[in-house]
């Protein structure tokens, strides 16, 4: 009789789900750099980047902590994606739907795929 692998690890839909996140997520990113270089044209303060990008490599450090099985990561990620999304609402009044769609994919799918593997998550 084969033993059946409780630790999910050797599963390819938790990598799929969470490739797809940050896929979407790049689109953020994008956003981010396509700002960075209209800053002057579109009257965008400079410390903005600052904090925008730094969130931005927040959420891909929760993003890694997430794909090596940390429970922290779960925690931050959304925390980090709605602070990035609260950050472009605040300083230029605009609505990034990348982010959003990130959110709905990570309580949609994410967390279809890390429920239960929570006890596994260290």
């Amino acid at each position: 009789m084969e033993s059946i692998d409780r630790s999910f690890k050797n599963n390819k839909d938790y990598y799929l789900i969470f490739g797809l996140v940050l896929l979407v997520f790049l689109l953020s990113i994008n956003t981010d750099v396509a700002e960075y270089s209209l800053h002057k044209q579109i009257n965008i303060p400079q410390g903005f980047f600052y904090y925008t990008f730094g969130v931005d490599v927040l959420v891909v450090l929760s993003w890694l902590l997430i794909i090596f099985f940390r429970k922290i990561g779960v925690i931050l990620f959304p925390l980090f994606v709605a602070v990035h999304f609260f950050l472009h609402n605040y300083f230029l009044s605009t609505f990034l739907y990348s982010d959003v769609t990130v959110l709905f994919l990570f309580i949609g799918l994410g967390l279809l795929a890390v429920i239960p593997r929570w006890n596994v998550l260290k």
